[in-house]
């Protein structure tokens, strides 16, 4: 018998439609085409969801979202590590030439996102949250140059001098782009953040916490996690 007493919602990633030319979105019908290990299993995963509420009734929602920025994301991923390098003089590395596309949405409206479908959505239902924002890697790069020297006083003409074009990432899909038309007509959500203010935001948080990045980076946090945990 179906169950009302939980509702299970999976976040899941936009890498699982695969890759896209110059023009054209993903939707909530496109076909999954994986093209990595990673976007793979997270594939499975979403299959897996489906699976429990087509075969036990589980009441389940789902969602595909785009690249996420914004405070307290690992260090190492795209702005936060640039924005880190920029800082400390060191290179920035860009996968092959750069021109890899994506859609960048700020964390908080994913947030709401996520929110307004577990409140609102349709069981069984899976939504795409998309930030309609498309960047090219290397022009991305160059305006968070352009923000980042700013805030830092350094010149920008001379940070991008410190670019550094290295071997590009296996099966690093060219496009990503949601059409989130569904969660906008059927849930009435929209994004809020602009990505000028988003970012701006954004550069100056990573820069006022070098503490909380190097917390990261040492992997002190696992010792944390150790102590409060082993014994649960």
């Amino acid at each position: 018998n179906p169950r009302d007493d939980v509702l299970f919602h999976h976040i899941s990633t936009d890498e699982v439609y695969g890759s896209l030319g110059k023009t054209g979105y993903f939707t909530e019908t496109t076909p999954y085409d994986p093209r990595s290990p990673y976007s793979s299993s997270k594939a499975s995963s979403d299959h897996l969801v489906m699976a429990y509420y087509h075969t036990y009734a589980l009441p389940i929602t789902l969602s595909n979202c785009t690249n996420n920025y914004g405070p307290y994301q690992f260090p190492e991923k795209l702005l936060p590590l640039m924005i880190s390098n920029i800082r400390d003089g060191k290179n920035l590395p860009v996968y092959g030439e750069g021109l890899n596309v994506r859609d960048w949405i700020y964390v908080e409206d994913h947030n709401r996102a996520v929110w307004q479908i577990v409140n609102d959505g349709k069981t069984g239902e899976k939504y795409n949250i998309g930030g309609e924002n498309e960047w090219q890697n290397i022009k991305l790069l160059h305006k968070v140059i352009e923000l980042t020297s700013a805030e830092v006083g350094k010149s920008a003409a001379e940070v991008e001098k410190t670019i550094v074009h290295v071997k590009d990432r296996p099966g690093h899909d060219a496009r990503y782009a949601i059409d989130c038309t569904k969660i906008k007509k059927e849930l009435g959500w929209e994004r809020k953040m602009t990505f000028e203010q988003g970012l701006s935001m954004t550069v100056k948080w990573y820069l006022t916490h070098p503490d909380w990045v190097n917390h990261i980076l040492s992997g002190e946090y696992k010792n944390w996690i150790n102590r409060n945990y082993s014994d649960r």
